[in-house]
């Protein structure tokens, strides 16, 4: 699998052991990797095929979390698109039986978002690869050391005035990040091709989950609605603060054209608002910094 020590790649990795199976990652952050970990760490190297193809010899299934949030440095959409694209022309030669396969709720090559755009052309690539496979297509992630519940309690716990895009009234629907792994070690078992959303049982407007994360976390902060246009400015300026990418435009824009969001069968169980009010002591005491999680050494 890829990413095993990052965040859903971690989860995924921890089903798959208590289910029996052995594990072996591709990484461009071996050191990682926890001591005494059963985890076989071997270097995500899209620069050589060779490399990749030895380090998926032997394997039955591929589970690939493998993507980027938003353009950084020399890294961009497309550049995740064509390394994705080269580990699935590698794990074809090595004679993988089946990709499963994140991706994200309504992807779309034509979108105006590039994220979106990536990868539904990074779906398109898997379909092509003549491996049989599987995609779990989450729209937003909470539980474990996830950032964006955390880092919106945090916001509501430090500022006296927190701002929401519009009304808030675009609907989101989140997965537990345990029951996206045990979806996507499901998915393995199978051999079918299978496309499924991956959702929780509650869909809440934006401002819902704010509301939900304000009471929970004891907030004053007043929740104050700015136009659209605003809204990635200020989020920007925060961001200068932390030393960190709180929400880009694309991000807030997609959110509010409805595309975190699904009409689709739950495939986990674990419900997003109950989660809040049962971790509401821990939620927001430091913040998580998504650019030195991947970025930062």
């Amino acid at each position: 699998m890829t990413g095993a020590f990052s965040y859903s790649g971690a989860a995924i990795a921890r089903e798959l052991i208590a289910r029996g199976r052995h594990v072996r990652t591709l990484t461009g952050h071996p050191e990682r990797a926890p001591v005494g970990s059963p985890i076989d760490v071997r270097p995500l190297a899209f620069d050589n095929d060779a490399a990749m193809r030895a380090a998926l010899a032997d394997v039955d299934t591929l589970y690939n979390t493998y993507w980027v949030r938003f353009p950084h440095g020399s890294i961009t959409f497309d550049t995740a698109v064509q390394n994705s694209r080269h580990l699935f022309a590698a794990a074809a030669t090595a004679g993988v039986r089946r990709i499963v396969h994140v991706s994200i709720t309504n992807p779309d090559r034509s979108s105006p978002y590039p994220y979106f755009r990536g990868k539904a052309l990074v779906e398109e690539g898997l379909a092509n690869s003549g491996i049989r496979y599987a995609i779990a297509r989450p729209a937003i992630l909470f539980g474990g050391d996830g950032v964006l519940i955390n880092n919106i309690a945090w916001l509501l716990r430090h500022l006296p005035v927190v701002a929401i895009g519009g009304d808030g009234g675009y609907r989101i629907r989140g997965i537990h990040i345990d029951d996206l792994a045990r979806l996507c070690a499901d998915l393995g078992a199978g051999a079918d091709v299978e496309v499924v959303d991956a959702v929780g049982p509650e869909t809440v407007t934006f401002r819902e989950l704010i509301d939900c994360i304000r009471r929970a976390v004891g907030s004053r902060a007043l929740v104050v609605p700015v136009p659209g246009r605003v809204l990635p400015a200020l989020t920007a300026l925060v961001g200068l603060l932390v030393r960190d990418r709180l929400l880009t435009a694309d991000e807030y824009r997609a959110m509010a054209d409805g595309l975190a969001d699904s009409t689709a069968p739950a495939t986990g169980g674990v419900v997003l608002t109950e989660w809040i009010a049962a971790h509401a002591d821990s939620l927001g005491r430091r913040y998580a910094n998504e650019l030195t999680r991947h970025f930062r050494s």
